[in-house]
């Protein structure tokens, strides 16, 4: 059967310690930054489909074939009756003879070192950016950060689909009505 859905999928590490950016300050005083010497951090698994904006998100411990294995399962909940195919990098863990991949779900792997072919990067891109010079407590607190902006991306499949839908992608989709079979 024919592939009926292809999402972009990557995963992200997000710390205690967030990027720092440039910020504005009084000539002559130093940026009021937050020091912290924690190193803690979750990792964000995500499946967009950059035609409608939909997506399939996990906070995961690791980036392992367990981790891995668990988002695919999920994968599966998300969409249940149709075929997926999931572009993704060559991760390590991506390649390994210990992912089960469930009925239904074939991955199709981008070129060597193309991180920016991934749509599913720009979601970390913006989520990096939204977090920037924060330092949180907790892990929890991060996840809560995250889980808050991720839900406002959500919110807004017409924002998911601006960011994600790169032209080359768009138009490989409509020129092949059955991408895979």
């Amino acid at each position: 059967t024919a592939v009926t859905r292809v999402v972009a999928f990557d995963e992200g590490r997000f710390g205690l310690k967030c990027w720092f950016r440039r910020r504005w300050c009084t000539v002559g005083h130093r940026p009021p930054w937050i020091v912290a010497d924690r190193y803690e951090w979750v990792w964000v698994y995500i499946a967009v489909t950059p035609s409608s904006g939909e997506c399939c998100c996990l906070l995961l411990p690791h980036v392992d074939t367990i981790c891995l294995n668990l988002f695919l399962a999920a994968i599966r909940a998300e969409w249940p009756d149709e075929r997926i195919g999931v572009v993704l990098d060559g991760s390590g863990s991506h390649r390994s003879d210990k992912v089960a991949w469930p009925e239904g779900i074939v991955p199709l792997p981008l070129p060597p070192y193309s991180p920016e072919l991934n749509p599913a990067e720009q979601v970390f891109r913006r989520l990096r950016k939204r977090l920037a010079n924060e330092v949180f407590a907790t892990l929890e607190g991060l996840k809560d950060a995250l889980t808050s902006e991720l839900q406002r991306l959500w919110d807004h499949p017409k924002v998911v689909i601006r960011m994600t839908q790169y032209p080359w992608w768009r138009d490989g989709i409509k020129a092949t009505p059955s991408p895979l079979s």
